[in-house]
């Protein structure tokens, strides 16, 4: 037992100790292999004959970063302008350059304008080389315009033998045709103006098969005046016997006076003044027939 206090005594001293001696050599060695570091750098010079540790500190430092040198090129300097100054020149001194005649410089001054174009005209009519036009032959003569519309050959019976076929175009009240619109109506359906002032509707032997006049007395139209005047209403009859036959002659009239109201916007009446109905045109037509076979 004593022999091991002893042993464990002499141990416990043993650490101590090297534990000690390790403590003081720590801090040396700390020192040695730390760069240096301090608030102000200072260089570090190497010597060739320094230790090895100065030759390695000095291997392990960065390369010094080199700046190129910039040189400015220095221009000299430039002389600054010298002015002289120049006495002014009396006006005694200026050369004075005196003209004796303007046929020196090429003027013509004596020549007036009104000279100078009469000389121009007579060069011009000395110079001037006679253009001879070629004759121009005589427009031939042309006839005569004809005659647009001949007027119809109106020939109508006696009145004792005679009978009238007749419709009425009238204007709605209170308005009135104008005169201008009967007439181009009129045309327009091929009734001409001829014998008593009315207007006839010829057939291809110029023979008038219809007839047109006013519903206002005399019933006659004046081409001069008509375009200027208001009219009530148109008579249209044929008279019969004619050219054609009484059924023919009404189914013509008929037509001519429906195209002549789509033309004027009307209203068709009856001889007597009565509304042109259906039931209307089939007696005109049935009585014509009557007439005939009689």
């Amino acid at each position: 037992m004593p022999e091991l206090r002893w042993t464990l005594l002499i141990i416990g001293v043993l650490f101590v100790v090297i534990l000690a001696w390790w403590e003081r050599r720590r801090p040396h060695q700390a020192s040695r292999q730390a760069p240096h570091i301090s608030e102000d750098p200072r260089p570090v010079v190497t010597d060739v004959w320094g230790s090895a540790e100065g030759i390695g500190a000095a291997s392990a430092r960065e390369p010094s970063l080199t700046l190129p040198e910039i040189r400015t090129d220095v221009r000299p300097p430039v002389p600054a302008p010298v002015h002289f100054e120049r006495e002014p020149t009396s006006p005694r001194e200026l050369p004075v350059v005196e003209i004796p005649d303007d046929s020196m410089v090429g003027l013509r001054a004596d020549v007036d304008d009104e000279e100078e174009e009469e000389a121009l005209d007579e060069v011009l009519e000395e110079e001037a080389v006679a253009i001879i036009e070629p004759p121009v032959a005589p427009a031939p003569e042309l006839p005569p315009p004809p005659t647009e519309f001949p007027t119809p050959l109106v020939e109508w019976p006696p009145e004792d033998h005679r009978t009238l076929v007749s419709l009425r175009l009238v204007a709605r009240p209170p308005e009135r045709f104008r005169g201008n619109l009967v007439r181009q109506a009129l045309a327009a359906e091929g009734f001409v103006l001829g014998d008593f002032d009315i207007f006839h509707k010829p057939d291809a032997n110029n023979r008038a098969v219809l007839s047109a006049a006013s519903l206002t007395k005399p019933g006659s139209f004046d081409l001069e005046t008509m375009d200027t005047q208001r009219f009530t209403g148109l008579n249209l009859f044929a008279v019969l016997p004619g050219p054609r036959s009484p059924q023919k002659a009404f189914e013509d009239l008929l037509v001519a006076a429906r195209m002549l109201n789509e033309r004027l916007e009307g209203a068709l009446q009856d001889d007597r003044g009565g509304p042109l109905t259906p039931m209307r045109i089939q007696a005109l037509r049935d009585s014509l027939g009557a007439g005939a076979k009689s």
